[in-house]
């Protein structure tokens, strides 16, 4: 997400920092080029107005001009604006001191709700907040079933009721089965519309003031830019929204949502949906997304990914093994593999680095496909290959080429360089050693 964004807003503060001092003509400058930068990113006019006045007035003056470092003073001014303007801090659900939490899940038709409470629900269950769910679209074709089937994945309670026209009472119904199931957050996935009508408006008012949600969360799809926010103004003016959760973030190039609808509504941004599977929708850290945009890396929340993916024994284990005199085979590597692919696609891992950015990974083709080709190579040897590689001879390279659908150059290039990432590994295990430059990860 943010890669548009992120990319022309690090090309100009880069042409900043490199200067030695700083004018305020070239800070002037700067900030027109960044005011045009966001203004492409879809970020309303008024909202890219006022930041920029609250930048020009932090860094036109003698404190910056003047600085040792002038141009990583002004990076950090963009920083901390970026930052309010994202939402300031994590807003978490707001959880009731008597349970069960009502949370009431609203917004369009597509913008991706159901799948948000199934999300929701699943990352709840792991926060140990005994969520239930109740499918309370009542017009969508199949959409309870869709909610059944979500449930059933994370393990979770859901409540239907076919034929019922009258949405009050069928929530009551379900908060009744949340109580009776010990649940101590109830999520509601509500009806959608292809807009913002009077009809729908008048559905929710009248089941926000008979249920008195604890949290009132707007699904947006943060694809459709300067649209979601004004669907998220329309929402807040009738049913005071608590928070939003952004849909399909993995696929927005410009972000101009996520910097917008804090602004315009005061609502914080609560989650963003970063791909498909249950498990991709992240808790929205204003501070942490402000420094993926200035390409400063997101450390945090790359350890906190892996704190609750990988398996620490094990990633102990690879670690000692790896510069051990053995080092390494394909039987480890594999194990190592789906460790890394727990944490989710590579390209999103790598872009939490410090100093990566978009560019960089377009230009090193990062593709998880490569990953799964290497995975079904080695899957098609035996364990005996997987455990002494240097066994395979012609005639194993293309029966192991055969079968896992991949060509015999693959299968070499695989080979060639697992041997060179064991040389490296070993020369790491050394004292005082200095790494090479050259092997690549096998399969990129």
């Amino acid at each position: 997400m943010f890669d548009e964004l992120s990319n022309k807003l690090g090309q100009a503060l880069q042409r900043l920092t490199g200067r030695g001092v700083l004018s305020d003509d070239a800070v002037r400058e700067g900030l027109r080029e960044i005011r045009r930068i966001l203004l492409e990113a879809d970020v309303s006019f008024d909202l890219t107005r006022e930041f920029l006045e609250r930048v020009q007035e932090k860094a036109v003056g003698q404190q910056v001009i003047k600085s040792v470092r002038p141009g990583q003073q002004l990076v950090k001014i963009v920083y901390d604006e970026l930052v309010g303007m994202l939402g300031e801090k994590l807003a978490p659900i707001a959880h009731a001191t008597l349970p069960p939490t009502i949370i009431l899940l609203v917004g369009l038709q597509g913008s991706g709700k159901t799948t948000t409470a199934g999300k929701l629900a699943k990352r709840l269950k792991l926060e140990q907040k005994a969520p239930f769910l109740v499918a309370a679209d009542i017009y969508r074709p199949a959409a309870a079933e869709q909610l059944e089937t979500l449930g059933r994945q994370v393990d979770v309670g859901v409540y239907r009721e076919d034929g019922q026209s009258d949405v009050v009472k069928l929530v009551k119904h379900g908060l009744e089965a949340a109580a009776k199931a010990r649940a101590r957050t109830v999520l509601v996935d509500t009806a959608g519309r292809l807009q913002i009508d009077e009809e729908m408006m008048a559905e929710l008012t009248r089941l926000k003031a008979a249920v008195h949600p604890h949290e009132i969360l707007l699904v947006a799809d943060g694809m459709t830019g300067q649209d979601a926010v004004r669907i998220a103004q329309g929402f807040h003016q009738a049913l005071s929204i608590t928070g939003v959760v952004l849909t399909k973030m993995d696929g927005d190039a410009r972000g101009g949502a996520a910097l917008s609808i804090f602004g315009v509504t005061r609502a914080p941004i609560k989650y963003v949906g970063t791909g498909e599977k249950l498990d991709a929708l992240e808790p929205f850290h204003p501070e942490r997304m402000a420094g993926r945009i200035l390409q400063q890396g997101d450390i945090l929340t790359l350890v906190e990914k892996a704190q609750a993916n990988v398996d620490e024994d094990e990633a102990r284990k690879l670690a000692k093994k790896a510069v051990s005199k053995k080092g390494l085979d394909l039987q480890d590597f594999l194990g190592a593999m789906k460790q890394m692919q727990k944490l989710g696609p590579l390209k999103n891992v790598l872009g939490m680095l410090p100093g990566i950015n978009p560019q960089m990974l377009k230009a090193a083709k990062v593709d998880d496909n490569k990953l799964k080709h290497v995975e079904a190579i080695v899957l098609s040897m035996t364990k005996a290959e997987r455990t002494d590689p240097e066994v395979m001879n012609g005639s194993r390279r293309m029966r192991v080429a055969k079968g896992s659908g991949r060509s015999i150059q693959e299968v070499n290039q695989l080979l060639s360089q697992f041997k060179q990432m064991q040389k490296m590994m070993k020369v790491a295990g050394k004292p005082g050693a200095k790494l090479p430059f050259g092997p690549r990860f096998p399969g990129q």
